[in-house]
Formats: C-alpha cells, sequence, structure tokens
C-alpha cells in the first residue's frame, strides 16, 4: 500500500531564464506566460519548478535526468556539452546542462513529445535505497541479475518510466540540485517510514522537507485540512 504519490520535480538553478528555456527545450515542456520559471506538460506530474538559488553547482550532481532525443546534436544545440560520448560499450551520451549538472541523451529513432525517461539517483546502497522508495510509492523494487543498479517501474502517476538507483563510492557533501516532491495524506507515516523531517511547514513555505536514508531532499505535500 502506497505512503506517497510522486508529485513532481524541482531544479535548484541561478540563471532560470537560461534554464527554463533550455529544459523545456530537451525535455519538450513549456512554460505559461504568467510563470515563467514553471515548466508544464499534459498532466501535473510532468510540473518541474526551476527554483532560483545563490549557490552554483560544485560537485558532481548525485540526481540526474536522462533523456530520449532523435540526435545529441539537438541537445547541444539547446545549450548542453558533451562530456562522455556514447561508445559500444555504453548506449549513452553523457553530457552537462548549461550550468554544467549532468545528464544523459538516449539515441532512439522515435523521439516521444515528452522527452523524459527517467530519474537516476546515486546511491551508496541501491538496492536498499529502491526497496525503501518502492515500500512508500507502493511497488515492488526491480533488479537484473549481475546489474549493479536498482529501480523502480509502473510506479503509480510517475510520468516517466525508470527511477534508477545507482552505485557510486562517494557518498553525499551537498544539498542535491535536483529533487522531486511527493504528496501524501499525512507526514508521520512518512516519518515512521525512516524518513527525516528537515525542516517542518510554516508560515514561509506550505510543505515539509524531509530526506530519505541517503539524505537526499523531497517534499512532502499534506491535503489542505490534513495536520501531521
Amino acid at each position: 500500500m502506497a505512503i506517497v504519490r510522486f508529485k513532481d520535480l524541482c531544479v535548484d538553478v541561478t540563471n532560470p531564464n537560461v534554464m527554463t528555456a533550455f529544459w523545456g527545450q530537451v525535455l519538450g515542456l513549456t512554460s505559461p506566460a504568467d510563470h515563467p520559471d514553471v515548466l508544464v506538460g499534459d498532466v501535473p506530474e510532468k510540473t518541474i519548478w526551476l527554483n532560483k538559488v545563490p549557490e552554483p553547482k560544485t560537485v558532481k550532481q548525485r540526481v540526474h535526468l536522462d533523456l530520449i532525443t532523435g540526435d545529441i546534436a539537438d541537445l547541444v544545440a539547446a545549450g548542453a556539452t558533451v562530456q562522455v560520448p556514447e561508445t559500444a560499450d555504453q548506449h549513452w551520451t553523457v553530457l552537462t546542462d548549461p550550468e554544467g549538472g549532468e545528464l544523459c541523451g538516449f539515441v532512439r529513432e522515435t523521439v516521444p513529445a515528452y522527452r523524459l525517461m527517467e530519474l537516476v539517483v546515486d546511491s551508496a546502497e541501491p538496492e536498499q535505497q529502491a526497496r525503501w522508495w518502492a515500500g512508500l510509492l507502493g511497488v515492488e523494487p526491480r533488479s537484473r541479475e549481475g546489474a549493479p543498479y536498482h529501480w523502480l517501474e509502473d510506479v503509480p502517476g510517475l510520468p516517466f518510466k525508470y527511477w534508477v538507483f545507482n552505485p557510486v563510492p562517494e557518498p553525499k557533501t551537498v544539498k542535491n540540485r535536483i529533487h522531486w516532491d511527493v504528496t501524501a495524506p499525512a507526514l508521520q507515516p512518512v516519518l515512521d517510514a525512516g524518513a527525516t523531517l528537515l525542516r517542518p511547514k510554516g508560515d514561509e513555505i506550505g510543505w515539509y522537507v524531509c530526506a530519505d536514508p541517503e539524505g537526499n531532499e523531497f517534499c512532502v505535500f499534506l491535503p489542505p485540512t490534513k495536520e501531521a
């Protein structure tokens, strides 16, 4: 049984105008005229909030997006920079966005209107992370024999296909520049499952900022009439 439901994504940026234009173009999303720092699609779960922050990117992102594209040149034309080209053993291209954030491009013959394929989270313990989030979202974690990564699939409300937890040796050191929001009937079951409350709802924000067992930030939104 699900404790939370995926709501949307948030990306920290220093230049909202540049980054909104970039992500809108490469993901196939649009920005409303009355709210230029938000990208929207045909369902609310495709929403991406571009949050202006003062600090620039300093270390490799522990959360990144993988995109479908017809040609890597299209991502470069939009403002991305190639870091590691596709090879026979690596069937994707590693790029950075205009502010240096990592992303991966997967070339496909058929390109959907909405081009986000998966959310990738670097993890010290990917199996445990996948199981923890699977428990919150009410699905079974997936794995493949011999593969070091674990993932979630067929998550209700998730607008992209895969949520991947990929093993890395280095620990988390700074706030993630990409995070996700969830909705929940109540906060306490999220905390009981093992989340940490980082910032309570208050006069300045209308949601709860939490962290998962490896410290990845996420925000919990409750129904308007509900308390924790």
